[in-house]
């Protein structure tokens, strides 16, 4: 198998300009997940007004499951699984969320970032799994290719298809958000707290080995950067999940500060779009049934990967199919808990790269 190599596309090249980051940087960010934590825990709190309020912020994908065969489709659970991408346009304008402009095709960009996150049917406990963006898998129609051209070929319904034939998991829900908000989404509490294993830096800042607290435009800089760490986009993937649990902990601990609390889901209800099924009633319905989950209570993981490679100019990354029927089975029973318990390597570290 060709070694990997890392890609000159320019896209991957990050602005040196704190200022301009925040309208540049429309790619990532699994603050979706955020959004709807934060207004189920508003939500539970029986703030029912601002749940009203700032669910019509949250912009509908129309469609997102449009097309797609049930009888190809995996079985129901009791649990509700929501499909998370971010995109990596390079438009000057947000591309999700309340502020997209009109006519914007977000199924015209590739997803950058592609997630699972099952909430278990007693709201006690969630799992998150990344998919690498450059996985080569088979898509309905289109033949072998890197996961995230999915989206790019078929919008929402294409990509919802090509992961659930992957994982043999049932997407209830979709997710698609820029980087336009996270910035924001940080400051609004206060920064995040992050552990690095070793010193490197990024977009001009520096993160040393050890506890780094990340205002917004630090933290963007962390979710961002690729080189100089061992893994590249593997790596990369870690120190988003790092942040979104750094994220979660940090808006569990504003639940006594409701202007806090308030914030944070303001910033991301405007930049988040989902799927037009999940309604406001359906974010109080499911406040209900969560409002026991917790930070603590959130597994994360990544996909099994057998190597690195080249399929023609690409580069491609390999999944290991065995243990990932592993992971997908346990993932689909809730039983991530365990799974992690004998796979140790497979759980995001206390100290990611």
């Amino acid at each position: 198998m060709p070694p990997h190599s890392r890609s000159d596309d320019p896209s991957l090249r990050v602005g040196t300009e704190s200022t301009k980051r925040r309208s540049r940087a429309r790619k990532v960010l699994i603050g979706v997940l955020v959004t709807v934590l934060a207004l189920l825990l508003l939500a539970a709190a029986g703030i029912y007004a601002l749940t009203e309020n700032l669910g019509n912020n949250v912009s509908r994908v129309p469609g997102a499951f449009a097309g797609i065969p049930e009888e190809t489709r995996p079985a129901e659970t009791s649990a509700t699984t929501f499909l998370l991408i971010g995109t990596d346009s390079r438009a000057e304008a947000p591309t999700t969320g309340t502020d997209a402009a009109a006519g914007v095709d977000a199924g015209s960009q590739r997803s950058d970032v592609v997630m699972l996150a099952r909430v278990a049917a007693d709201g006690q406990s969630a799992a998150v799994t990344s998919i690498p963006r450059d996985s080569w898998v088979d898509i309905p129609g289109r033949g072998k290719n890197k996961i995230n051209a999915a989206y790019a070929f078929g919008g929402a319904p294409l990509l919802i298809q090509t992961v659930e034939n992957l994982t043999g998991v049932r997407v209830d829900h979709f997710g698609v958000i820029d980087f336009a908000g996270f910035q924001q989404m940080v400051d609004s509490v206060g920064g995040i707290d992050v552990r690095v294993a070793a010193a490197t830096s990024n977009a001009g800042v520096d993160f040393h080995e050890g506890l780094n607290h990340l205002d917004g435009a630090q933290a963007l800089a962390y979710v961002r950067q690729r080189y100089d760490l061992p893994g590249g986009d593997l790596d990369r993937a870690k120190r988003q999940q790092n942040a979104l649990r750094a994220l979660l902990s940090k808006a569990g601990e504003t639940m006594s500060n409701p202007a806090g609390l308030y914030d944070l889901v303001e910033a991301t209800s405007q930049t988040v779009s989902v799927d037009d099924t999940l309604s406001n009633g359906g974010l109080r319905d499911l406040a209900l049934e969560m409002r026991g989950l917790r930070p603590g209570g959130v597994v994360f993981t990544s996909a099994p990967v057998a190597g690195l490679g080249r399929e023609g100019p690409q580069s491609v990354v390999y999944l290991d199919d065995e243990a990932g029927a592993q992971l997908w089975a346990a993932f689909r029973d809730g039983t991530m808990v365990q799974y992690v318990a004998t796979h140790p390597t497979e759980a995001l570290a206390g100290t990611p790269n």
